[in-house]
């Protein structure tokens, strides 16, 4: 739609260049962000940012999450939230409705301006409250800020050339130098919550978070959508305030009800039995944990609490001789352990690699397969042995 009515200039001749470039920014926003951000687009003269913050700003969906952590907890009877980076305010809109006070923080002056309109003007308030719009750094603002009940940061994860950081400290704002400045500003039970990015390493993270806030941990939030990591969120809490281990939480929105929660520790101590292979595996039920799982590491403790073996020590697959209920991911049915090659040749399957030594396309061209069907051909590693299956999803 929008590249066909960029081409139909000359019918808005009244409008003036700027006028037009603005005209179209806003509908191909909505075009964009209708399923994303279904709230937004209900509202009659709401204003849309550039393309790229578009792109980039949380979803309906995973910032309602955030909003729902934030609001199961107790507050002061004045709560003030903080959005240090604020965007295109998605997050902003949705966090703040737990909120007496909300100042959102953004360097870009034209997202300032978006976002007063949008969540002054345009929003609903909640008790006829506004936010608090400043065009500033967080560094900058937090010179002359006030405490927090909630402080919120989603650091610009794009380096100086605009390629892709993962790591805390290359992050702008540099989480990690901040925290002092932070923790400063915080409310004497105050939270900080991180957005981060999917392809963050946890462990690494949580140890270069370590040295700045001694009285301070964390809980880990890995938050899917259709089996795919959108967000890793670190939300603070002061050790005296809460005696238990640092908890894990490992989501797929699409599925709430099979939200996979626990500690490191409980990874940690647990043992994951393997696959005896003393019978054939035809018609043992084939299991992977979802994306949000494997991301948060419970890759021995999954097999322990529901009952599964694992295939091998570094194949995180699992099997099971009956259908275990309610598995948070995908099950599969085993139909065959040998592939005949020549069968197999021009024929659909969906191919799913693990600890394999081949590739999906590498299969494919093997097996001349054609992408799509039901069945599924499985490679991994049995045992340390490179085994392929075919297979059914359950």
């Amino acid at each position: 739609m929008i590249a066909d009515l960029a081409l139909q200039r000359s019918k808005y001749k009244h409008l003036s260049d700027d006028e037009w470039r603005w005209f179209l920014q806003q509908v191909e926003g909505r075009e964009r962000t209708a399923d994303k951000l279904p709230t937004f687009a209900s509202i009659p003269d709401w204003w849309y940012p550039v393309r790229l913050s578009c792109e980039q700003c949380s979803s309906e969906e995973t910032a309602r999450y955030k909003a729902s952590l934030i609001l199961s907890l107790p507050h002061s009877l004045t709560p003030s939230f903080a959005d240090l980076t604020g965007g295109y305010g998605v997050d902003t809109y949705f966090l703040s409705e737990g909120f007496e006070h909300t100042d959102y923080v953004e360097q870009n002056a034209e997202l300032c301006r978006i976002a007063e309109h949008n969540l002054n003007v345009q929003r609903d308030h909640v008790q006829g409250t506004k936010v608090a719009i400043h065009n500033s750094s967080a560094e900058e603002f937090l010179q002359t800020a006030g405490q927090y009940d909630l402080i919120f940061l989603d650091p610009a994860r794009r380096d100086s050339h605009g390629g892709k950081v993962f790591r805390l400290e290359d992050c702008t704002p540099n989480v990690v130098e901040l925290l002092p400045t932070l923790l400063a500003h915080l409310s004497p039970h105050g939270r900080i919550l991180l957005k981060l990015s999917p392809m963050l390493d946890l462990t690494q993270a949580l140890l270069h978070l370590t040295p700045y806030t001694l009285h301070l941990t964390w809980d880990v939030h890995v938050v899917a959508v259709k089996n795919e990591v959108k967000e890793v969120l670190l939300l603070s809490y002061q050790q005296s305030e809460i005696s238990r281990q640092p908890l894990i939480t490992a989501i797929d929105l699409s599925k709430k009800d099979q939200a996979f929660v626990f500690t490191r520790e409980e990874e940690s101590n647990s043992e994951a039995t393997f696959h005896s292979f003393t019978h054939s595996l035809i018609h043992t039920f084939l299991y992977e944990p979802n994306a949000a799982i494997l991301k948060a590491g419970a890759y021995k403790l999954v097999a322990q609490r529901f009952g599964l073996q694992k295939l091998d020590a570094n194949t995180h697959l699992y099997a099971s001789d009956t259908l275990v209920p309610n598995f948070p991911g995908r099950v599969w049915q085993i139909k065959s352990e040998r592939v005949n090659v020549e069968r197999m040749k021009g024929e659909q399957a969906n191919i799913l690699v693990r600890n394999y030594p081949l590739t999906p396309e590498q299969l494919k061209k093997k097996y001349r397969l054609k992408d799509g069907g039901e069945s599924y051909l499985i490679g991994c590693r049995v045992n340390g042995k490179p085994t392929l299956f075919t297979a059914e999803r359950i």
